[in-house]
């Protein structure tokens, strides 16, 4: 989650560079070619309908990452993490099993709530927008990364999904990065692709080989408190008391659905 936080933080950077469609192309085609060389897939082993996840996985992480990004150009990064927390935060509501597990989503919504305080200034309604569809591509993220996981070992999955993201951005990334692609450019994408979607990615499809989606969408309440921390570090960007308020209760119940959240065997739960 670190990494996630840190990686956007970073792609600031390349906006006025290569524009928001431009970094999220390049990061993601980095991010391709990287799962590509570690895993090596044999795309002609599987089956059409075998396909049919990673594919449609490529298409959300490709719409979850041009929305996303364009969210930051637009709001504070913890805003706009917290508002996009709305996704994950839907799928654990929808996926808990019983009411003492609503308990932990609730407390992160409150947290979401402080950590965003809507009763303060008037945020960028175009960037509240693209934080919403992030989020909504976050929940989708989280369901279908789990179905892909349970059904392609190691990271076959990504190597499979990540060049269709690649492709999907390509078409409105490639004409704002052309001609702009610098060394120096490369550099700051390469870094960023790494923290973002190398990393995280990837430790994200293990956890949800283990996780109910319930624990991990709560889990990612975390996101926001770090990317409210980021913004302090590397953005400068200091929390009022009531964020720091929210960043407590996001934590808290984080570290509950952590601690209660390991998974059965759920090979049955189609996406």
């Amino acid at each position: 989650m670190i990494s996630v936080q840190l990686g956007a933080a970073i792609s600031l950077g390349l906006f006025e560079e290569i524009g928001v469609a431009g970094t999220a192309w390049i990061r993601i085609t980095i991010g391709a070619i990287g799962f590509v060389l570690i895993a090596r897939p044999r795309y002609w082993k599987w089956s059409r309908q075998e396909l049919r996840a990673p594919v449609l996985l490529g298409i959300v992480s490709a719409g979850m990452t041009l929305s996303f990004l364009a969210a930051i150009n637009l709001l504070p990064l913890g805003t706009a993490v917290a508002i996009e927390f709305l996704g994950p935060l839907t799928v654990a509501t929808i996926h808990s099993r019983s009411r003492r597990a609503l308990t932990w989503p609730a407390l992160a919504l409150v947290g979401v709530v402080l950590l965003t305080e809507p009763w303060e200034g008037t945020p960028s309604l175009l960037g509240i927008g693209f934080a919403v569809l992030s989020g909504i591509g976050w929940g989708l993220y989280i369901v279908i990364t789990q179905h892909v996981g349970d059904r392609f070992a190691g990271v076959d999955g990504l190597a499979i999904s990540m060049p269709v993201a690649a492709v999907v951005t390509m078409f409105v990334g490639l004409p704002q990065a052309w001609g702009h692609l610098t060394i120096e450019v490369l550099i700051v994408a390469l870094v960023a692709a790494v923290l973002l979607p190398l990393i995280p990615w990837t430790l994200e499809l293990y956890a949800l080989r283990r996780l109910t989606k319930a624990a991990f969408g709560t889990l990612m309440a975390l996101e926001p408190a770090l990317a409210l921390a980021i913004g302090i570090l590397v953005l400068h960007q200091i929390p009022a008391g009531a964020q720091v308020v929210g960043m407590g209760c996001v934590v808290l119940a984080g570290v509950a659905a952590e601690r209660t959240g390991h998974r059965q065997d759920e090979l049955g739960d189609f996406i």
